[in-house]
């Protein structure tokens, strides 16, 4: 039982839940257990470079040691998991009551966070068209994860759940009537990160608040009251600002001309849109915003230009954003960008104090998206029991 650490007396085989929060080259984990006021970490890691030649994997216990530290190739999601089950039952002999799965979209019919049955897979399947770069990922490390863990309940928790309280007026495009009841809408995504977010600041959330996840994924959310009012990803995680590698909102427009001129099909468009876009695409192949600040301080102007591109964008989501809460209480910053360039967080409130936006209302925490899953699936435990 090394490394447990400080939540030893905690581990009793109906506490542990396993939280799986899978990216698009990275899996990240979290073991936790039932503690006096949360949930509490007995390990947390990830995998991360999955598909790349330069994978590793990184595992703590709850008082933050390193476990496992290692470089090794991850062939895939699936892979990823199955060393990380072997490395945690190194660990912690026992297996987990549950798991919870991040479930990135769920299309129109799966809007909240809830046990996967055989009758949510098949709906899941039927929404694949909605997210087709992530809803066959989520199965496949599904149906992997039952077959690790087969005595556990696998709960899925979407991160577009959040978002069911967008009124109709933003989570509807210009569109004819017949597109939004088909389902064509605004979602919204990182509902899990803003989730642990309003569980973090608890009662002393403010009325209005803005959060802005950014990371390789950004984007940002207006609340009022705690409840999600507008944010920026909209049917895809592909729309809302830039991103490190995927294009964020663009003129319609410029998909007809790629169409005709340039003669791409959907496949390559995805491709373009989603991995040689953003960051990625306004600085010739660097979405790393460390990197590219290196690179700016270093005269590069490509660089340079791409990471205002960025900033100006969040600038403008969250000068928006206070215009439609009318005036604000609070902005928080998270995610790997948002907690760890200055740059950034400077160059995106710029200009804003004139509105109201001053230094003491801005914020940085970390999400605790795993722990959150953990929290989700307690919940649902005890409503399925």
């Amino acid at each position: 039982m090394g490394g447990i650490g400080v939540a030893t007396g905690l581990t009793k085989q109906h506490d542990l839940i396993l939280a799986l929060n899978s990216g698009s080259s990275s899996l990240k984990f979290g073991i936790y257990c039932q503690g006096a006021r949360d949930e509490e970490p007995l390990q947390t890691g990830s995998a991360d470079g999955i598909g790349r030649d330069n994978g590793s994997l990184h595992i703590r216990s709850a008082d933050g040691k390193s476990l496992v530290q290692r470089e090794c190739i991850h062939e895939s999601q699936i892979h990823a998991l199955s060393l990380l089950a072997t490395t945690i039952r190194e660990y912690i002999h026992t297996s987990p009551v549950a798991v919870g799965h991040r479930v990135v979209h769920g299309g129109p019919k799966l809007v909240r966070h809830q046990l996967i049955t055989v009758q949510v897979l098949d709906e899941l399947r039927a929404a694949t068209h909605f997210a087709p770069l992530h809803i066959p990922q989520a199965l496949k490390l599904i149906a992997s994860a039952q077959s690790i863990f087969p005595e556990a309940a696998h709960f899925a928790c979407f991160d577009d759940a959040f978002h069911q309280t967008i009124p109709e007026v933003a989570s509807r495009f210009a569109l004819p009537r017949h597109y939004f009841d088909t389902g064509i809408r605004r979602y919204g995504f990182h509902g899990i990160s803003y989730e642990s977010l309003v569980h973090h600041f608890g009662k002393t959330l403010p009325k209005r608040a803005i959060f802005a996840h950014l990371g390789n994924g950004s984007s940002l959310c207006a609340l009022r009251n705690g409840k999600s009012i507008d944010t920026t990803m909209g049917l895809t995680p592909t729309g809302g600002i830039p991103m490190g590698t995927r294009s964020g909102d663009l003129d319609p427009g410029v998909i007809i001309y790629l169409l005709r001129n340039e003669k791409l099909d959907a496949d390559k468009l995805e491709t373009l849109l989603n991995h040689q876009s953003g960051l990625f695409g306004l600085s010739s192949g660097q979405s790393d915003v460390k990197t590219l600040e290196e690179r700016a301080r270093s005269g590069d102007a490509e660089s340079a230009l791409a990471l205002d591109i960025f900033a100006t964008a969040v600038r403008k989501v969250i000068g928006g954003y206070m215009a439609l809460l009318g005036g604000i209480d609070l902005v928080v910053f998270t995610g790997g960008i948002g907690e760890h360039s200055n740059q950034i967080r400077s160059s995106a409130t710029h200009g804003l104090e004139a509105m109201g936006l001053t230094a003491d209302k801005i914020k940085i925490f970390p999400t605790e998206e795993e722990r959150q899953i953990a929290r989700h699936c307690r919940s649902l435990i005890a409503q399925n029991k």
